[in-house]
C-alpha cells in the first residue's frame, strides 16, 4: 500500500517551498510518488493499493486507487490497513517521502510477516519510520503519535511492547523533508534526472 498526496502546488512539500518554489516542490512530489509506485510494482506483490489524498491526474498502472479520507496521518494509515487486511493476510504500507526504499525492502517486510511477525518496520533516520507492515489492524499503534517528530519510532515500539506483539525491524532509511535532504537526494541520484 502506498499513502500519497496528490501533487497540488502549495499543498505538498511545503517545508521545501522556500528552496524549490511551489512548482519545484510539486514536481518533487510527483517524481517521488512515481518512484515509489515503480518500486511497489517491482516488488511483484499480488495486490497493490494507492491511498490518495486529493485528486490524482489518473489512476496509476497496476494499483487499485482509493481515497485516504480525512483525519490525522495515524487515522488515515489505520483506515488503509483496515481496508486491505479484511481480504489479505498481511499488508505493507509506505509513503512517498523515501526514495531510498527498494523493492528488496518491501520483499523483506513481506517475508518477516510471513514468518509470523505481527509487525515489521523500517526505521527512518529522523526518528520516524519509512515502512510499516501488519498482519492485523490495530488503532492504538496510530493514535496519539507525534507524527512528523523525532519520537514516532520510539512511541511505536512502546505501543508494540504494550500489545505484546512480536516485530522485526529492517534497515534504517532516510526521507526527504528538509532542504538538506534535497541536497542528499541530488547527490544520491535516486530520482532519474536529479531533484
Amino acid at each position: 500500500m502506498v499513502l500519497a498526496r496528490a501533487p497540488a502546488p502549495g499543498r505538498v512539500k511545503t517545508r521545501l517551498v522556500p528552496l524549490l518554489g511551489e512548482r519545484g516542490a510539486t514536481r518533487l512530489q510527483e517524481r517521488m510518488t512515481a518512484k515509489t509506485l515503480r518500486t511497489g510494482r517491482a516488488a511483484a506483490f499480488a495486490s497493490r493499493w494507492l491511498f490518495a489524498s486529493g485528486r490524482l491526474p489518473r489512476p496509476p498502472a497496476g494499483y487499485r486507487l482509493r481515497s485516504q479520507g480525512g483525519g490525522s496521518l495515524g487515522a488515515r494509515m489505520h483506515r488503509a490497513f483496515e481496508a486491505v487486511l479484511g481480504s489479505h493476510p498481511a499488508a505493507v504500507l509506505v509513503g512517498t517521502d523515501c526514495p531510498a526504499l527498494r523493492r528488496s525492502d518491501l520483499r523483506a517486510a513481506a517475508r518477516a510477516l510471513a514468518r509470523g511477525a505481527d509487525a515489521v518496520l523500517a526505521p527512518a533516520e529522523d526518528g520516524g519510520y519509512a515502512l510499516i507492515g501488519l498482519r492485523r489492524p490495530e488503532a492504538s499503534l496510530f493514535r496519539g503519535v507525534d507524527w512528523g517528530g523525532a519520537r514516532v519510532m520510539a512511541q511505536t515500539r512502546l505501543r508494540l511492547r504494550r500489545l505484546g506483539w512480536r516485530w522485526e525491524e529492517l534497515r534504517t532509511l532516510w526521507d526527504v523533508d528538509r532542504p538538506q535532504d534535497v541536497a542528499r537526494l541530488r547527490r544520491s541520484r535516486l530520482l532519474r534526472g536529479g531533484a
